[in-house]
């Protein structure tokens, strides 16, 4: 490959004007292309198969006309001192649904004083408009409408919230997020390289090969199902990987270039060696992505294949367009010759030209240090065992929003279980008396713990199926309601063998607690996989057993690290006001599943950055102690610069609006920034120190059954210095 990648850097920076503008028009097609075909998002976030999905599909099959449209619930609290009941409120409340009446698009309007939806204490109450279409076709102007109409009521002096179906907060695309990473990302490189000129090209090469890869997913929207979130992460990890992998193109560039290689030389080189080690971290982190899919759920699939398929531009960009801008700029990005010292500095220059004082502190004390990481890992990680999981509700979004004003008016009028109502289907086609047996059950429900009410049951045309709304006493992240979804299942068991009547749990609240579960459940096995994985992985490229072994348990303690972290703060609330976490809840449900999916594509990158040099240099000193400081003296500041970064802009997302964003965006960058400098920068070298020569033990056998992979591609620079020795022999 390093060959390969040698003619492709050579390549490009001599046809680096049809390079550059070759991969601009393919950004301004993809640009015309969005523009053309417009934007659909699907945020179902279900899983096929669960039993609250099933339970739907006989619900929308026996009650087809059940709630096929949009609804928006105005929710109405009383001044005080009055009653929604109070004449004048009344009066108000009437001419506010009046005005309703005016849209066409409404189909109908279920009013509180004749629905009775009115709290027990008459101070507030709900109507229930339903429109004509469904919630995510319910136009701008509907909502328009009912938003100036709520306004009327609140100057009226009656509070008027809006809640239901009908989304008036959407995801917003791109922002303030990716333009302080960006900026911080910046920052780094202008220190790393003491250059303007040279710490914007990776900015730039990142946002040329984010935005194609952003309107690649955009497109895609309208042909597959295709989250918004699935843009926000793939725009977090694209801009991430994005820098980094032209960093290290860049910074083994300007080495050569100090070196005295010409600049076409220099830039093939450079794309074959640090470009050999972009490609393999590349497909390492799209492996990581495209294995989400094996889990086997459609969401976590979409959100895999977006960020895999945006990480694969950004890569192809940095191998091309980055070698390209390089043959453009030529010389001005030469480092800046470093000024002469003195002769007793000289002298301690000399002596410490191959370790750093981090390198030599790190192998000084490797006992204490493994102790101590080993400490701190499972001081974050505890928090890990009481982890819940669950999908942000409206109870979790900022208290300014239109949606969470909805969900504590209706948690303080009717109780918190109103925004996780469940949905009982009754299937009595084998009962002899349905209506006898759908009452009775009904009246079991109501009995079981945390109930709060039960509605009489409502029977479809044929009589042998019926519906019961069940509100918990709890809210829908709560605990208390999964165990009450587990105990109406578990009921099942009686009440078919006694009415002959099967009972199935659906409605959000019960398909959130299935996707939980799910994801729980396959966890261990995703997880499994990428083990199994980066140990033959890791087997192959450092021809070792024990560092496949000692990279994978580091990879284990940054992921149980990272949950643990994201636990303390986003489900216990610590520092949640620090971070701008506007409440605190169960983590997402598909965080671990994406965590380890993400964090190990990325531990592996830096694995492969750190190792690969003390490989190498160990292969020709043959000492361990010394291969273990030069690559902490070399390869650790480009490592560190590379994490700084990808903390950097995963940290930024957590300015986002979402709150999903919000959560992914703090957990990925306590990640990187423990699995950089706690295990690979700390860890890894001091057990490296430890194992000394055996770390490279490999049976002779499987060494010569493994096959060779260069990722630094040091053949070809062996190949070209030992065409130039033999060429200056021959003269």
């Amino acid at each position: 490959m390093a060959k390969y990648l040698y003619k492709l850097g050579e390549w490009a920076s001599r046809k680096r004007r049809q390079v550059f503008f070759g991969w601009i028009a393919i950004l301004i097609v993809a640009a015309i292309g969005v523009g053309s075909v417009g934007i659909t998002f699907n945020d179902d976030m279900s899983i096929p198969g669960t039993k609250a999905e099933k339970a739907m599909d006989v619900m929308n099959k026996e009650f087809p006309h059940g709630e096929s449209g949009g609804q928006i619930k105005l929710i109405f609290k009383a001044p005080e001192g009055q009653t929604l009941e109070s004449s004048s409120t009344h009066q108000k409340i009437q001419d506010t649904l009046d005005l309703v009446l005016n849209d066409k698009a409404v189909e109908s309007i279920a009013n509180p004083y004749q629905a009775g939806t009115i709290s027990k204490n008459k101070e507030i109450g709900y109507a229930t408009i339903t429109y004509k279409v469904s919630a995510d076709k319910v136009t701008d102007a509907s909502k328009d409408k009912i938003k100036g109409i709520a306004k009327i009521a609140e100057k009226n002096g009656v509070q008027t919230e809006i809640g239901g179906t009908v989304a008036f907060s959407h995801v917003k695309i791109g922002g303030t997020s990716e333009l302080v990473g960006i900026v911080i990302a910046f920052g780094i490189l202008v220190f790393t390289f003491a250059s303007f000129l040279a710490a914007g090209l990776p900015i730039i090469t990142a946002i040329i090969g984010l935005g194609i890869g952003a309107m690649g997913i955009l497109i895609s929207s309208n042909f597959f199902s295709v989250q918004a979130t699935s843009l926000s992460l793939a725009s977090m990890i694209g801009l991430a990987v994005g820098i980094d992998y032209a960093l290290f193109i860049i910074s083994r560039h300007r080495q050569q270039l100090a070196q005295g290689l010409s600049v076409r030389e220099s830039i093939a080189r450079a794309t074959a060696t640090a470009g050999s080690a972009v490609v393999f971290a590349g497909l390492t982190v799209i492996v990581a992505l495209c294995g989400l899919s094996v889990v086997g759920i459609p969401f976590l699939t979409s959100m895999g294949l977006s960020a895999a398929f945006t990480v694969l531009i950004v890569m192809l960009v940095s191998i091309t367009l980055v070698p390209a801008l390089l043959g453009m700029f030529g010389h001005r990005l030469s480092p800046k010759p470093k000024k002469q010292v003195d002769s007793k500095k000289s002298l301690v220059v000399k002596k410490n030209k191959d370790s750093n004082k981090w390198g030599r502190f790190v192998t000084r004390y490797p006992v204490q240090i493994v102790l101590v990481c080993l400490i701190v890992t499972g001081i974050i990680s505890s928090p890990v065992l009481h982890m819940e999981l669950g999908l942000p509700d409206n109870g979790m979004k900022s208290k300014e929003t239109i949606e969470r004003r909805a969900y504590d008016s209706m948690a303080e009028g009717f109780g918190d279980g109103i925004n996780g109502p469940l949905v009982v289907v009754l299937d009595g086609s084998k009962s002899p008396n349905t209506q006898v047996s759908f009452t009775k059950v009904a009246k079991e429900l109501s009995d079981l713990p945390n109930v709060s009410s039960v509605s009489p049951p409502t029977s479809n045309q044929s009589g042998k199926f019926a519906m019961v709304t069940v509100l918990p006493k709890t809210g829908p992240n709560d605990s208390k309601t999964k165990d009450l979804v587990n105990d109406i299942r578990e009921k099942e068991i009686n009440v078919n063998k006694d009415e002959k009547v099967k009972l199935m749990v659906t409605g959000s609240t019960a398909v959130n607690i299935d996707i939980s579960d799910k994801l729980s459940e396959a966890l261990p096995q995703f997880a499994a996989l990428i083990v199994i994985f980066a140990l033959l992985l890791l087997l192959v490229v450092f021809r070792s057993i024990l560092v496949p072994i000692k990279a994978v348990l580091g990879f284990l303690m940054t992921l149980i690290a990272t949950l643990g972290f994201s636990v303390f703060v986003l489900q216990d609330g610590h520092f949640i006001n620090f971070f701008g976490i506007p409440e605190a809840g169960p983590l997402l449900n598909f965080m671990p599943v994406l965590t380890t999916g993400i964090l190990f594509g990325l531990a592996m990158d830096y694995e492969v950055f750190l190792v690969s040099r003390m490989r190498e240099d160990f292969t020709h000193l043959r000492d361990t102690n010394k291969s273990i400081l030069s690559s902490l003296k070399h390869s650790g500041p480009v490592v560190t610069a590379a994490g700084l970064i990808m903390i950097s802009v995963f940290a930024s997302f957590i300015f986002a609006e979402d709150s999903t964003i919000k959560a992914t965006g703090l957990s990925m960058a306590f990640g990187v920034l423990f699995d950089a400098f706690v295990v690979r920068m700390t860890l890894v070298p001091a057990v490296m120190t430890l194992l000394g020569k055996s770390a490279w033990y490999l049976p002779k056998w499987l060494d010569k059954s493994l096959p060779t992979i260069d990722v630094e591609g040091e053949s070809i620079t062996n190949h070209i210095e030992d065409n130039i020795d033999k060429k200056v022999r021959k003269y």
